[in-house]
């Protein structure tokens, strides 16, 4: 199975959640959009714990099931359509997210995610996880 990770199963993935590892570890591929790379630098840049999130991005990028993909032509478009359909149906998401979830589209991977709104994007295969519980 070919797997698209949102930036908070990457989260959950790395705090070592047996929901997200489990899934990750029975995928044969896994995506890494660069919408939520962007996300997961933001954070990290804006944390206490800079150096140590970049070391530990480097190592799971550097795994060879780990594969990056870019916002392109063919994402654009899914991009827009998802967008439309969204905003007929009246379910709005972030645009982060209607990003991550045209690359799913584009690629065929499941979603990995733990935001409900994902439900309402036609076409998904998306994997739910729980919600990260506050510390």
């Amino acid at each position: 199975m070919r797997i698209l990770l949102d930036s908070n199963a990457y989260t959950q993935l790395m705090e070592g959640r047996p929901e997200v590892t489990r899934v990750v570890r029975d995928a044969g591929e896994i995506l890494m959009s660069s919408v939520v790379l962007g996300e997961l630098l933001y954070g990290f840049r804006a944390g206490s714990r800079t150096e140590a999130n970049l070391a530990e991005l480097r190592v799971f990028l550097d795994n060879p099931y780990v594969s990056p993909i870019t916002v392109g032509p063919v994402t654009a478009d899914r991009y827009a359509r998802v967008s439309v359909s969204l905003r007929t149906k009246g379910r709005p998401i972030p645009s982060n997210d209607v990003w991550i979830a045209a690359h799913a589209l584009e690629t065929g991977a499941d979603l990995v995610s733990a935001d409900r709104h994902f439900e309402h994007v036609a076409g998904i295969a998306w994997t739910r996880i729980p919600a990260r519980r506050p510390k």
